[in-house]
């Protein structure tokens, strides 16, 4: 039998593809069943006929392969065999196998422009009447997926001739030939459409082969559940999973992952689920073992270049946030929702500086409130000439109340006691009190604000009281978002990485260092966020702040220097 499964199948047995554990599973157990009388494999019909049609009919649209036909590496071939090649007898009748797939390949794969070729061969090689869905969590992300569909279908003359789209999707049938008459034609009531989380009125839609891109990002199952209980009438649905890992914590993705690992043991029997996971067998072989890397990644050196890889590792080496992506969306290696910031050989700091040496300057400060009744911080940014380092001196308050019943195993009074802290009596800190500082502050030093960046959820008072003391002009609100806090977080790691920011050794800011990790967004954005649950980083926090404000403002600061 000619099949491109028992090849590939044969090369991953040899050693001469690297695949991954959980990959190698799945084809043991698909090779088994070749022989399981209650299956049978046959891939010509099905199989074969799709492959050869996305060979012979799509082509490429993005560079660097725009225009070239799509021929597909035997590793995709497989997968297809896999798919479209194994067939079940259900009430007496034999029916396609697998009804449900789990896909899951690192970023810059193609694996959007591999599904696009399947959604057309499904809507021209597919049963009269196919009724074909592109989901993702947004309308954007769902259109790639049917874009790349509508760019094959446009580059062939021969499908473009038989078919149309509009606004509302993709339809067979061409405009200039109403009255034709079969499969190409008005007459096949065909389509295909985009649908997104946030679309209402999901039900209905009566599906027949469904491809949901991205299912990291998914919640809950809010936007499949529908989907698949569409597609409960037909005898050969196909639902396709496609993703790269990601960051949302016990999300959709998870909750899959679990029990596709439990089938995959033999601890759930779900026969009609084809799981196709790229994935590492450890974190270490990728920083030990560049051979490995082709697990996650099986068009490494097609569709995806070495060179891009190798510097991307590089890179992640010396980032956190770097490595953190690149481990989840390349390696497919789950990350948390807080992944670690930076080790404490790189926080460690010894060098001190006396207020005294800045009398009459001007300062940037940073200042996080978090909840009145909890740690508050205020961080001062110096610069002097000539100098690359970078000057902080912080302060933090605390209600007293919350030293009874807190776990940190610290010592707040300690640091009262030697001029970190203010413990303040009573259930809240008033934020006034950090602006009453920054008086003080002038008062003794002549140390004057140029900007203060703050979070404007708990800062009312800190507000009206430092536009009373230093005017409208000072006080900026800083949005706790990825999008403003991720580039001063990131420089603030490099700095601290090359022991270019004295903190004044001030325990209380190496202790809330060491409790800050990162949380990532879908682009790779960081944010601060607890490595443990109930230990503070609100020092961190106002530091991040107020190289926030260092960035917005630093041209102007510099000037003043």
């Amino acid at each position: 039998m000619n099949s491109y499964l028992l090849e590939y199948y044969e090369k991953c047995k040899s050693g001469e593809i690297l695949v991954g554990k959980e990959l190698m599973i799945q084809l043991d157990m698909l090779i088994e069943d070749m022989n399981n009388p209650l299956y049978y494999f046959e891939p010509v019909e099905d199989a074969h006929k799709r492959i050869r049609f996305v060979e012979n009919e799509c082509k490429h649209s993005i560079s660097p392969f725009a225009g070239k036909p799509f021929l597909l590496e035997l590793h995709q071939k497989a997968f297809r065999e896999a798919i479209y090649g194994f067939y079940m007898e259900i009430d007496g009748e034999w029916f396609r196998r697998f009804t449900e797939v789990l896909y899951m390949v690192g970023r810059k794969n193609g694996k959007t422009t591999e599904v696009a070729g399947d959604g057309n061969a499904e809507f021209f090689c597919g049963n009269v009447g196919t009724n074909i869905l592109c989901a993702s969590n947004d309308y954007e992300q769902a259109g790639l997926v049917f874009d790349e569909i509508n760019n094959m279908r446009e580059e062939s003359p021969k499908l473009a001739r038989v078919s149309r789209k509009n606004i509302k999707g993709i339809f067979m049938g061409n405009p200039k030939q109403i009255k034709k008459k079969g499969k190409f034609s008005y007459q096949n009531k065909a389509k295909i459409k985009k649908l997104s989380a946030k679309t209402g009125a999901k039900e209905g839609k009566n599906v027949d082969f469904a491809i949901v891109d991205e299912v990291h990002e998914m919640k809950d199952d809010s936007l499949v559940r529908p989907i698949k209980q569409s597609m409960s009438t037909k005898d050969e649905p196909l639902y396709i999973e496609i993703t790269t890992e990601g960051f949302t914590e016990d999300g959709y993705l998870d909750k899959r992952l679990v029990d596709a690992r439990k089938v995959l043991k033999g601890e759930l029997y779900r026969p009609r689920w084809l799981i196709w996971l790229y994935t590492q067998d450890n974190e270490a072989e990728i920083w030990h073992n560049r051979a490995s890397w082709v697990k996650s990644n099986p068009n490494l050196g097609v569709a995806k270049k070495w060179a891009y890889l190798d510097g991307l590792v590089e890179e992640a080496k010396t980032d956190s946030a770097t490595r953190a992506f690149m481990l989840a969306k390349d390696f497919n290696i789950k990350q948390s929702n807080a992944q670690a910031w930076l080790q404490q050989g790189e926080i460690v700091n010894l060098e001190t500086f006396d207020l005294k040496e800045f009398t009459g300057g001007f300062y940037l400060s940073g200042n996080d409130f978090a909840e009145t009744t909890d740690l508050c911080s205020s961080t001062l940014l110096f610069k002097k000439p000539n100098d690359r380092k970078t000057y902080l001196h912080t302060r933090y308050w605390i209600p007293e109340s919350k030293l009874e019943k807190s776990p940190d195993d610290v010592d707040y009074k300690a640091w009262e006691k030697a001029g970190y802290l203010t413990i303040v009596p009573g259930n809240a800190v008033e934020s006034s009190m950090i602006a009453d500082w920054h008086f003080k502050l002038l008062e003794e030093y002549d140390l004057k604000p140029f900007k203060s960046g703050y979070d404007n959820r708990f800062a009312k008072d800190f507000q009206n009281r430092y536009i009373e003391i230093f005017g409208d002009k000072i006080a900026v609100n800083v949005p706790q978002e990825a999008k403003a806090l991720s580039n001063p977080m990131r420089t603030l790691e490099a700095d601290l990485r090359d022991k270019l920011v004295n903190y004044q050794n001030n325990p209380m800011c190496f202790w809330c260092f060491c409790n800050t990790g990162i949380k990532l967004d879908t682009l790779g954005r960081i944010m601060p966020a607890k490595m443990h649950g109930t230990k503070r980083i609100d020092g961190t926090t106002s530091k991040i702040i107020v190289y926030t404000i260092l960035e917005w403002y630093r041209s102007e600061f510099m000037g003043l220097i």
